[in-house]
């Protein structure tokens, strides 16, 4: 069932003949910040394939579709276009970018520079029960990519891929791959969005890298990690 992002309390609704753009449940902490909100409840959208690459929004609009004022829309607009997945269209509003092939080769393979070898070192020192800690986050994954819910899948996918960077305590590394992450999951113009067997096939891949990496088996690891990036 499709839920959808409630107005803070106080906040007018504006009348509207088109229903919010559908947000899915979230298990996360109660966001206090009704732009984080919005950021939060426009990533999904952008996930789902509720925004269309190509299209242009105007924040008025999003905003009474989302029964909040323009201001946080229009902030959370501007974060999303430093990240490159929308573009600012003077006084129309935002267009979503939407990435070429050639982006999601190239972001794919600034990834994998970045995170495999990040994970071989982790490969060779880490103690083995520490990838156990990461179990419960691939289940994640896999359950999102069974009910074909793109949205819980990025937030899923982004999710195992932090806690496990977080593993070498480099914190810049953390905030760069997870922009990376996030560049990387923008709607590809060039081809349709991901189905479940797609997404299905991705998130079984964090489990046989985990297992890998639980019996130490470097060359495993290493082939696994770096297919789920590059596909090769």
């Amino acid at each position: 069932m499709d839920a959808y992002i409630a107005a803070p309390p106080g906040a007018p609704v504006a009348p509207s003949e088109k229903p919010p753009l559908p947000v899915r449940p979230r298990s996360l902490p109660e966001r206090h910040s009704v732009r984080a909100q919005v950021l939060a409840a426009l990533r999904d959208a952008l996930a789902g394939g509720q925004l269309a690459p190509g299209e242009v929004y105007s924040a008025p609009a999003l905003a009474e579709r989302y029964g909040v004022s323009a201001t946080p829309v229009r902030e959370a607009m501007q974060q999303l276009a430093s990240e490159g997945a929308v573009e600012t269209v003077p006084n129309r509003g935002f267009r979503i970018a939407g990435h070429t092939a050639r982006d999601a080769a190239e972001l794919a393979e600034v990834r994998a520079a970045l995170e495999v070898p990040a994970i071989m070192r982790l490969a060779r020192t880490l103690p083995p029960e520490r990838w156990d800690e990461l179990r419960p986050l691939a289940e994640a994954t896999v359950t999102a990519a069974t009910l074909g819910d793109r949205a819980a899948y990025a937030e899923a996918d982004r999710c195992f891929h932090r806690a496990l960077l977080r593993l070498t305590g480099n914190r810049q590394l953390v905030l760069i791959a997870e922009d990376l992450h996030r560049r990387s999951q923008s709607p590809a113009a060039s081809r349709p969005l991901p189905g479940t067997a797609e997404l299905l096939a991705d998130a079984l891949e964090h489990a046989a890298l985990l297992d890998a990496l639980r019996r130490r088996d470097l060359t495993a690891a290493q082939q696994l990690a770096s297919e789920h990036f590059t596909g090769v």
